[in-house]
């Protein structure tokens, strides 16, 4: 059983795996940002960081995946490296912020690592519009993220709809960021875990 939960940054994906975590007794895997040491670095100067900040995470995520998923019996991951590569890495380039030989260099080792990669059984996708992003990004506090531009923001937001669009390796279950609330209502959070259960996943454990 590999759950991964997806969605842009703020949209609340680290408060689900903990609260999906705890309800089926599934193992969490964390996105690795606050040991990344380009991070704030990164977001002072996308352009020059931008391959450092995204090489790290690949290497981690590769880490993470050897190490904590392949292999597990359940576990559900915080953001995998098929978002890092297809979203994160994919927008800076886009957006001009990584030169095409950092793109082509990291292109390549995403591709060489594929191979190895256990893929999720379920996809939990958070949607979540700009204005929510921003207010959940002021209340979280992390001094580096106030001031992500808004093009950066919905440049992955961009992309995170025609990559969920378009995936189809797993199962994919679609929250609706901005009407449900799952850590303030209960009936919110109701409403995903019934999801879940619905695609065979729940307790006892299933799959």
């Amino acid at each position: 059983m590999y759950l991964a939960v997806s969605g842009n940054i703020g949209s609340g994906k680290s408060t689900l795996t903990r609260m999906l975590a705890e309800r089926y007794g599934l193992r969490p895997v964390y996105e690795p940002y606050a040991d990344n040491p380009y991070l704030e670095d990164f977001y002072g100067d996308m352009r020059r960081y931008s391959f450092h900040s995204q090489v790290y995470f690949l290497s981690r995520r590769l880490e993470q995946h050897l190490n904590l998923v392949t292999g597990a019996r359940y576990v559900i991951q915080d953001r995998t490296v098929f978002e890092d590569a297809n979203i994160f890495a994919r927008n800076l380039y886009q957006g001009g912020n990584m030169e095409q030989r950092d793109w082509d260099t990291y292109w390549g080792l995403y591709q060489g690592i594929l191979p190895a990669l256990r893929v999720p059984d379920l996809l939990i996708h958070i949607d979540a519009s700009l204005p929510t992003l921003k207010a959940r990004i002021a209340r979280r506090g992390r001094a580096y993220e106030q001031d992500i531009p808004d093009a950066y923001l919905g440049g992955l937001s961009a992309l995170y709809d025609r990559w969920i669009a378009e995936f189809d390796a797993c199962p994919v279950i679609r929250v609706s960021g901005d009407e449900l609330d799952f850590v303030a209502d209960p009936q919110a959070f109701e409403w995903v875990c019934t999801r879940v259960q619905g695609h065979g996943f729940g307790l006892p454990l299933l799959r």
